[in-house]
């Protein structure tokens, strides 16, 4: 049962994510020239009608979607390796005043909102994915850093943490064989909402005109872009914003599922705390 569920939230997750990555090679025709009056309905010709400038609305979500997952996945996964290493490492470290000043400097920085960094960084190169996609992952470390920080806290308190260090297992053993484990699930949960949150943010960034500029396909610029249209075409914005919601709300579901069978399986074998 529990591998069906998987299936479950995996796969809308795994079709938006290949519509996304591909979908550029499979657009129909060209995405900013015109091909017929703004917001005509969908029909035969162009399968979701067009847009506010009369570009295939379809080819513009095929090809809109890549650069937003990428920018994504990539802070969801450096967020995630730097809220581990900092995390994990502030928690073990015998320096306890510098760990602390360490944990108030990121504290300090989660306060910033994150628009704000969005814009910051983009003002100083403009039109740059890659800018957009560093200060996503810029913004998402400390929230990491706290989550895995709290958890390898409580950790390194446990019976088989201390009977390890007193066997004389090495620093990187006992991260390895007995501390990551017991983070993994929080780790994965920690994960699927980091994930939501970059999704959002990339998203953000496109709706704000960050990034690439226009005529470039993007989602979340689609739905600014066409939404003086919804009474004659609102495909332009309903489908980029459902294929936004599909993916954040299924990885997250998703990642939330792997951590709770992750949690139950070391429930058994006596490792979470």
């Amino acid at each position: 049962m529990s591998g069906l569920r998987r299936w479950v939230f995996a796969l809308p997750v795994g079709a938006v994510v290949t519509v996304a990555v591909i979908g550029p090679w499979l657009a129909p025709g060209s995405i900013t020239a015109p091909v017929g009056r703004p917001f005509e309905p969908g029909g035969t010709a162009h399968l979701l009608g067009t847009d506010v400038l009369g570009r295939d609305v379809l080819a513009r979500v095929l090809a809109g979607g890549r650069t937003l997952v990428l920018q994504a996945i990539a802070a969801t996964l450096l967020g995630s390796l730097a809220g581990l290493s900092v995390g994990i490492g502030t928690a073990r470290t015998c320096h306890r005043r510098t760990a602390a000043a360490g944990q108030r400097a990121v504290d300090a920085f989660a306060a910033v909102p994150a628009v704000l960094v969005l814009l910051l960084a983009a003002s100083g190169s403009a039109g740059s994915d890659v800018v957009v996609a560093v200060a996503i992952t810029a913004v998402s470390i400390p929230f990491s850093v706290r989550i895995i920080h709290e958890r390898t806290s409580r950790l390194i308190t446990t019976d088989y943490v201390c009977d390890a260090r007193a066997r004389g297992e090495s620093g990187w053993a006992v991260i390895r064989y007995d501390l990551l484990p017991g983070i993994a699930p929080v780790a994965l949960a920690e994960g699927g909402i980091r994930f939501v949150a970059a999704t959002q943010l990339a998203a953000t960034a496109g709706f704000l005109g960050l990034g690439a500029g226009a005529p470039t396909a993007n989602w979340g610029r689609m739905v600014r872009e066409n939404s003086t249209g919804l009474n004659a075409n609102p495909l332009p914005v309903i489908v980029p914003a459902v294929l936004l919601v599909v993916l954040a709300v299924g990885m997250s579901a998703l990642l939330d599922r792997l951590a709770v069978e992750r949690a139950g399986g070391l429930e058994q074998t006596g490792q979470l705390a």
